[in-house]
């Protein structure tokens, strides 16, 4: 595996030092748990000189026309479609997810980039009737500054992509700290920029800059005041942290975090649908997704014919090493991820739950490598366990017997709010869950499941999901400063609001 690794590695541009700092992180893939190699991590002073090149690319990357600065963007895009394969490679052995979805996740900064380069062209702001006569009112956009993105393991290249093209078409430099887990992919990423900005020709010094690191350095980049705006993603407590010190500096946080998502299964349901939407929501990734479908909620009548064909479908699944072929779900990230996913699985038996699956498997694939069984739980009620969010494969099921609006209820109930589904042929059903009264969360889905969000409409989510919006729609306008602007064409100056100030 370490072999094959550094091949890929060296094919995507990365060379791996042959010796090891003491302060370096260690690569690992959690296919087998065995280290790749060493990874060099910022020192203070290293960051401190990066944010500061970081600055100096964002003065002069702001004065370059929006559609010449969506050429570099449109590039990398080119370069992302040269490099998919060993990329998402790459992000299947580092991350663990299956070659699938890390073939996705490069898709995922295709697509993003495509995006950007039309957004270049309609950064629009807006004409506005002004009260006063021989006057006219705007708004205008402008760059806002370095940005700084936070990355989670999970994602590890596609939520890069999501802030980092939009930010750039917009006149932003950006600093990226990946997570201490996937630091392979951020290099083999900031490599793919490189080319892309090689072919460019003007992209300033410092213009894309990537930081490896742990827990001190994220504090030294989100408190440092070069940053108006800080991305990140990761748990809510993180988030926490990030909008803590975001706000004492007033700097702008766009925070994407947790999610415990539920689907309501209406009487109605087309079953079918059901299964395969609910089986990949819920063991997609290993369960390691903020979308991850965590809450099933079936309605009595048809609870008796869909919990037992999960069980069944929870059974066959081929669990097993990401990059071999049929795989559909691989490990855990490592053993931490494991040993909460145990508390959990305890926590719901010691709370009434039925628990179907969720143990070790395939420990001859390594000793520190952590494929699970998926767990099936039904439970008696939405318990404290059942509110709390652990990423991991683990799926409660809870009946529910009234109308929309007990299931409705309980979807909302949780502390998170990111993402929901709704199977149901009702379209009042439909409706209702869709409307100001229906479903609290950022994405409120109809008859699919709660991940695999396209990159055309913002993402993120309500409560403690951050309140955050990357991607499509107008979640630009996070990545710019607005400006009202008022011209007086006339040759007098009326006052606004009628108001009389006579001098001599």
């Amino acid at each position: 595996m370490k072999h094959d690794t550094l091949k890929l590695l060296a094919e995507l541009g990365v060379t791996m030092p042959d010796t090891a700092d003491s302060h370096d992180l260690i690569a690992r893939t959690p296919i087998t748990g065995e280290a790749i190699g060493p990874v060099a991590t910022a020192t203070h002073q290293q960051a401190d000189a990066a944010v500061a090149r970081s600055v100096e690319a964002f003065r002069a990357w702001r004065k370059l026309p929006a559609p010449q600065r969506g050429e570099l963007v449109r590039l990398l895009g080119e370069e992302l479609r040269a490099s998919k394969a060993a990329l998402g490679q790459l992000v299947s052995i580092e991350a663990g997810k299956i070659l699938q979805e890390g073939l996705g996740e490069v898709q995922e900064m295709i697509d993003i980039c495509d995006f950007a380069v039309g957004l270049s062209r309609q950064l629009y702001g807006l004409t506005i009737q002004s009260e006063r006569a021989e006057h006219r009112m705007m708004e205008t956009w402008h760059p806002l500054g370095p940005t700084l993105i936070i990355s989670a393991f999970n994602f590890p290249v596609a939520v890069w992509s999501w802030n980092a093209a939009l930010a750039l078409v917009c006149g932003n430099s950006i600093v990226w700290k990946p997570s201490e887990k996937t630091p392979l992919t951020a290099l083999a990423t900031q490599a793919i920029f490189e080319r892309a900005a090689k072919r460019f020709g003007r992209a300033p010094e410092g213009l894309s800059v990537v930081l490896q690191g742990g827990r001190e350095l994220g504090e030294q980049l989100v408190n440092d005041a070069r940053f108006p705006l800080v991305s990140a993603t990761g748990s809510t407590r993180m988030g926490r942290a990030v909008g803590e010190a975001c706000a004492k500096r007033f700097a702008r946080s766009l925070l994407e975090l947790g999610g415990n998502n539920a689907a309501i299964i209406a009487p109605s349901a087309d079953l079918k649908i059901v299964e395969r939407a609910a089986t990949f929501s819920a063991v997609g990734t290993a369960g390691q997704r903020c979308t991850t479908l965590r809450r099933l909620l079936v309605h009595a009548s048809v609870y008796d014919q869909l919990v037992p064909r999960l069980k069944q479908i929870y059974g066959k699944l081929p669990i097993g090493s990401p990059v071999a072929d049929g795989t559909l779900v691989g490990p855990l990230i490592d053993k931490q991820a494991y040993e909460a996913m145990q508390r959990a699985l305890d926590d719901a038996r010691a709370q009434g739950g039925t628990v179907t699956g969720g143990e070790r498997v395939l420990t001859e694939l390594g000793a520190n490598a952590y494929y699970v069984q998926p767990a099936i739980v039904e439970m008696p009620a939405q318990t404290p366990v059942v509110c709390h969010e652990t990423f991991a494969p683990i799926l409660y099921v809870m009946k529910y017997s009234g109308d929309v609006t007990e299931a409705i209820a309980l979807n909302n109930a949780v502390n998170h709010g990111l993402s929901s589904a709704i199977f149901t042929n009702d379209m009042r059903e439909a409706e209702r869950f869709v409307s100001d009264e229906g479903s609290d969360c950022g994405i409120a889905n109809v008859n699919i499941g709660t991940s695999g969000a396209e990159i055309g409409g913002a993402f993120g989510g309500e409560k403690d999901t951050g309140g955050g919006r990357e991607s499509g729609s107008d979640a630009w306008k996070t990545y710019m400063r607005r400006a009202t602007n008022t011209f007086n064409y006339g040759s007098s100056l009326p006052l606004a609001q009628g108001i009389r100030f006579e001098i001599d």
